[in-house]
């Protein structure tokens, strides 16, 4: 996950809960429709913890500064993996894939460093009661979604108990007329 996509993760997370139905799951981010002017993202994020133009200015600008770094390790790490598997065979240089495997580690650090700072610049531009509200908002998403994984469970526990009452049941009668034979 990109790190303005888990910055942006809280906002519909927010989003969602903001809504008056808890139970349901929040909806995938759908692309405007011709004509539509939807709010992008960042603007969605100002209203919901009231950033200011200022703040929201400064947080376009840091991701402007740091997303194409972050894709750019993005798009060179992905050559570099098609590059391993390329060496992967049985004709294998353990010395070529080993010197690829250390390329891949630098740019995945590379990557995580980057989308760390990304974070910490967007998280200092919010003020500590922005932060706060972000957080609550997190863990009412996480709670949510804690929620629809037991819901979940449970729908799969009754539909195996039901499968298996059909198994008996099914089962039954011939152990009925096997006894009769």
């Amino acid at each position: 996950m990109t790190p303005i996509l888990k910055i942006l993760s809280i906002l519909a997370l927010g989003l969602a809960a903001a809504t008056p139905s808890f139970s349901q799951a929040p909806a995938a981010p759908t692309a405007p429709t011709a004509g539509a002017q939807a709010p992008d993202q960042i603007s969605q994020l100002a209203q919901m913890v009231g950033l200011s133009e200022k703040q929201e200015s400064d947080i376009r600008a840091i991701i402007a500064e740091i997303e194409p770094k972050i894709d750019e390790l993005q798009t060179k790490a992905r050559a570099v993996q098609m590059e391993l598997v390329d060496l992967a065979g049985p004709e294998f240089d353990e010395t070529a894939i080993r010197a690829k495997a250390a390329e891949l580690g630098a740019l995945e650090g590379q990557m995580t460093a980057s989308s760390i700072i990304l974070q910490s610049k967007v998280d200092a531009v919010f003020t500590k009661e922005q932060r706060e509200q972000l957080e609550a908002m997190q863990r009412q998403q996480q709670q949510m979604q804690q929620q629809m994984q037991q819901q979940q469970m449970q729908q799969q526990i009754q539909q195996q108990m039901q499968q298996m009452q059909q198994q008996q049941q099914a089962e039954a009668p011939s152990a009925e007329e096997a006894v009769k034979e």
